[in-house]
């Protein structure tokens, strides 16, 4: 696992109601954030922890922008899972 970090993700993440949070995973997850989002995307991203069907909204969306957002949350997605050790 890598070094923790502070941000938007890690505060969503720790106040969401995920029984598996914690100050380590989650700034592990902001970490992999900070190495594959910009803070804007972020702070989409940290949304979607508050509002599940926003994701979805945005997954499902038709513009450029969301298609473009998707790909790399993507990639955030699996790189967080590769360096916390998430399955």
């Amino acid at each position: 696992m890598t070094r923790a970090a502070s941000g938007p993700i890690s505060r969503a993440c720790l106040s969401s109601d995920r029984k598996s949070r914690n100050s380590q995973l989650c700034g592990c997850i902001q970490a992999a954030a900070d190495r594959t989002l910009s803070k804007s995307d972020q702070n989409l991203a940290a949304s979607f922890y508050g509002n599940p069907q926003k994701a979805q909204d945005v997954r499902q969306s038709n513009r450029t922008g969301d298609e473009i957002f998707w790909q790399k949350y993507k990639n955030y997605s699996e790189t967080a899972e590769a360096i916390c050790q998430i399955r």
